[in-house]
Order: structure tokens, then C-alpha cells, then sequence
């Protein structure tokens, strides 16, 4: 597996839901398994796509098309889960951050007036640029919830200058 790739993609597994929040948040593109789909699916969309599945199921070895695209991470809270995605696809947490929807992944635009007509009016009142997504409509600015997940990727950017001694499971 690559340890340098541009803006890797991933795909997480459903237990991974909370880190592939985050991912999208850092503006990564990042799907999410649903509905029980099987590995061996989940490692063929990989493929197809060039994304990396990121999975904490270690029956996933198993699979010859786990080679080269999982990634068998611990049970861990979510911080030390980002500091092992540091340490092997040295993301940058903050160059693309707030770029995707962080429900359904698609890349964000600019709120045009029909967006703008159902955004709440405090907000319109701040005169900050909003963003919306194009797929489900969702409009997006920088209040409190912004605020901490800002903070945490400050954070964990800030960590990949001390990256974790942990161990991965590559496949």
C-alpha cells in the first residue's frame, strides 16, 4: 500500500462511522458501508473506485483483495484512531476541511438563493459565506458545531508531528 497518495479515499466500514465523519470533515472523500454489505463487495467497490477500506474487522485478511487497500484498525477512541491515520497516510487535516457534506459526501458550493431562502435567519444576519450541498440540501455554517470539529482537526493536525508508536494491520 501506498504510504503518500495526494487525497487518498476511503471507504469505512459501519463500525467506522464517527471517523468517517471526521474524514469528511477534513474534506477527504469518505463513504461509508451500509447495510450489511459483505467484504468481499466492500473490497471490490475499493478497487473500482481506488479507495482504501478502512475496517476494524480482522476477518478482512482473509479476502486476497484486501491487499493493498485495507486497513485492520484497533478498537480505539477516536482520537487515537486519527493519530494511526496520521501515521500511515499522513493526512492533512486542515488544507481541504469543510468541503464535503458530512452526511451524504458530496462537495459542498456556495449557498445560491434558493439555499439561502432556508437558512436560518441569525445566521443570514453574520453576513459569513454559507455553504450548501447540492445532494440532500443540508447548508452549512461555522457555529458551534463547526467549532468543534475545527478544533479537533487543529488537533490532530498538530499531532502528526508526533506520530503514535502503535502498531497497524496492514493487509
Amino acid at each position: 500500500m501506498s504510504v503518500l497518495k495526494a487525497m487518498p479515499r476511503f471507504l469505512c466500514d459501519e463500525m467506522l462511522g464517527r471517523l468517517c465523519h471526521y474524514l469528511r470533515a477534513a474534506g477527504y472523500d469518505a463513504l461509508l458501508a451500509r447495510d450489511g454489505t459483505s467484504d468481499a463487495e466492500l473490497l471490490q467497490q475499493c478497487h473500482a473506485e481506488g479507495r482504501y477500506f478502512l475496517t476494524q474487522d480482522m476477518l478482512v485478511r482473509e479476502h486476497k483483495a484486501a491487499r493493498d487497500v485495507a486497513l485492520i484498525l484497533p478498537p480505539a477512541d477516536l482520537n487515537h484512531l486519527a493519530a494511526l491515520l496520521n501515521e500511515y497516510y499522513h493526512l492533512d487535516w486542515l488544507g481541504h476541511a469543510f468541503t464535503r457534506c458530512l452526511v451524504d459526501n458530496t462537495r459542498l458550493v456556495v449557498a445560491d438563493d434558493t439555499a439561502l431562502a432556508h437558512a436560518p435567519a441569525d445566521v443570514l444576519r453574520s453576513g459569513e459565506q454559507l455553504y450548501h450541498c447540492p445532494t440532500c440540501r443540508r447548508i452549512y455554517w461555522r457555529g458551534s458545531h463547526y467549532k468543534r470539529i475545527y478544533a479537533k482537526l487543529v488537533a490532530w493536525q498538530a499531532a502528526r508531528k508526533n506520530p503514535s508508536t502503535d502498531s497497524l494491520n496492514e493487509v
